[in-house]
Order: C-alpha cells, then structure tokens, then sequence
C-alpha cells in the first residue's frame, strides 16, 4: 500500500504535501493576479467594463489556483494571465487627447547646424499652483554658446524620491528647463500606482526656469528644490546630451509613447540618454535610479557635483525655495537662484574629448 494513502484516505505526509502545492502555486500566482487585475481596474476602456473585468478575472484565477489538480491549476492561471498581458500590450499611447492646459503641447525642434528653433517652449505666468495662464513661445538657442548642465531634485518630503529636472545653460544667462512627466488629460490626477499600467502618455516638457522651477518652489505646497551644477568637462558631450534631448522631443512629437513610473520616468528617461556621454563610473547602474531622492548624494560620491564641501553641507546651501520666492518672476529668475549657490561659477572646457573631472 502507497505511504500516501492509508485505508483509502491520504495520510497526513500526502495532505501537507497538497496544501504546501497549493500555498506554493498561490504565492507564485499571486503577483501576476493582482497586477492583471489592475490592468482591468486602470485599463484604456469604458469605464463600465473595468470593474466587472476585474472582478471576473480576479475572481476567476482564485478559483483555477484550488483547480483538483497543481498542473490544471497552473495551466488555467497562466491561461487566464495571458489575456490581461495581451490587454495590456494592445493599448497604445497618442498624442490626441483632451489635454490639461499645460501640457497641450509638445515641444519639437528645426536643428541647422549651431542653431536650433524649438517650438512650444513653455512658460506659464503662476498666481497659484491650480491658477496660471499658459504660454508657448518659439524660441532660438546657439549650440556653440551652451556652455553647463545643472540637475535639480524637487523632494516633496518623502526623502528617498523626488522629481528630478536638467537644466541647460547658454552664454549671456539663458537656460531651458526640461522637465520629463505624464502628460495627463483634462480631469485627470497623477498616482503612482497607475503609471505602472499605462494610464498616461509621457512629454518632455522644454520650460522657462520661471515656469518648471517657480511653480515648484513658490506655488506648491512642502516641496524642496536642490540645484546642482554638474562637472562635466567637456562642452561638447554637454552638447551632444542637449541634441540628445531635442532628438526625444521630436520623437515623442511625432509618436507618442506611454509613461512608466518605474522604467520610463523623470529620472530612468533622463539617465538613458545621459549615460551616452557620462564619465568612466558615472554610468553604472545604481539604486539611486529607483530611490532618486538619494541620487544627488551618489553623483557627489562619483565627483559629478562639487565636493569642495561636505554633501549634507552642499544640499543645504543648494536649496533655492527662499531664494526663487524673493525673486518672483523677474527676468533674471535664472541668474539670481544661481548667485552664491556652491559650484556654480564653474564651466567645462571648450574642446574636451572626455568627461573626468578635473
């Protein structure tokens, strides 16, 4: 007689053996049911249809995990798994929506050599966060006159995550902002859990400082914003990361793509097209990428930042909420956030090849 079985019933050895099957295959299978729930709770259709597919799917892959036998079980689940994965990669992205106001339009550039026309640049006029009149400007930028690179981390208190912004400088005091976000339609709010199931369209948004910045340090409410002027050596790898980015506004222009709150964000985005000119070391994969509230303290470890001071020095004397609030909109928003921060009087030089720092 089997050791599993005794007087026609299975021994206690062979009932553990199910019931530790069974917990085994629903901690497996619990992850891909909920996300595939979730897809169908956020999903692109009818709002009518989401709930009560969710529920049916939900509902029905708890049921094919008790299924009489493990390998049925599994079977049904994967089955079951396949139709919100398809769902999910069938929804597609576009760039014709009923858009929010500031974030209308999408910014695309006309390059000719040194010169660039870069048309929607944004530069909103703030009485309040909610409360602003939208402008878009064409404006003309020089490449042989781009000459720094600053990154600013805007932490609305959660430390370990914050919204990271690059800032490209030119001769004479000019800078354009690019800001890398959801693009969201009229009446919809932002939230983390669902731009994991492509719920929003991503934009690079090409700003006025006084727009991007000022809206975060003068309007909204328990944000912080750091400034940090980057050491890269070379203009030229400055130059080749601001054609970098032009290039994906254009791309996005012409075909929109969706936004990923943890692989296509304002920081992963951004690091992608970085990388490409970055500086033996400052390109490796790191989980500051993910907890970005702490990247500003890696990038001073790997020397990308100023050092002449200890960092928890460096972001103190970095953050600019004071700074931008007494300077309002004035024309030289730029310049007087910038007066007496750490590091910002230093620039790459003119023809470097690589990126050490000196």
């Amino acid at each position: 007689m089997s050791s599993e079985v005794a007087d026609g019933r299975p021994s206690k050895r062979a009932l553990w053996k199910r019931v530790l099957v069974r917990l085994f295959l629903g901690l497996t299978m619990a992850p891909l049911i909920a996300w595939g729930t979730l897809v169908f709770v956020f999903g692109s259709w009818p709002g009518w249809a989401g709930q009560p597919l969710a529920w049916l799917y939900g509902l029905g892959s708890v049921a094919a995990v008790f299924l009489p036998t493990p390998r049925r079980a599994l079977l049904c689940c994967v089955g079951l798994f396949a139709v919100p994965l398809a769902c999910f990669f069938l929804m597609r992205p576009s760039n014709d929506r009923n858009w929010q106001r500031d974030v209308a339009l999408t910014p695309y550039a006309e390059i000719n050599g040194d010169k660039v026309v870069l048309h929607n640049v944004r530069h909103c006029a703030y009485t309040s966060e909610t409360n602003f009149t939208v402008r878009y400007e064409t404006r003309s930028y020089d490449l042989s006159r781009l000459k720094s690179a600053d990154i600013l981390f805007s932490d609305w208190g959660l430390e370990v995550v914050a919204h990271t912004m690059l800032s490209f400088g030119f001769e004479g005091g000019e800078y354009l902002c690019v800001s890398i976000e959801t693009r969201k339609e009229v009446g919809e709010d932002y939230s983390a859990l669902k731009g994991f199931f492509r719920q929003y369209e991503l934009i690079y948004i090409a700003a006025d400082e006084s727009d991007v910045v000022g809206l975060r340090t003068n309007h909204r409410q328990g944000e912080d914003v750091f400034l940090y002027r980057l050491r890269v050596v070379s203009r030229r790898q400055i130059r080749a990361a601001f054609l970098d980015y032009l290039g994906r506004m254009n791309e996005l222009h012409r075909r929109a793509e969706w936004y990923n709150a943890l692989t296509d964000n304002c920081m992963t985005s951004g690091f992608r097209l970085l990388r490409k000119h970055a500086a033996t070391g400052r390109a490796d994969l790191h989980w500051s990428l993910v907890l970005n509230g702490k990247a500003a303290e890696h990038a001073y470890t790997t020397g990308a930042l100023d050092t002449s001071l200890p960092f928890d020095e460096l972001k103190r004397r970095s953050r600019i909420n004071e700074r931008a609030r007494a300077v309002g909109e004035a024309a030289d928003f730029s310049a007087r956030i910038r007066d007496g921060l750490p590091g910002m009087d230093w620039v790459p030089a003119g023809d470097g090849q690589g990126m050490e720092v000196e």
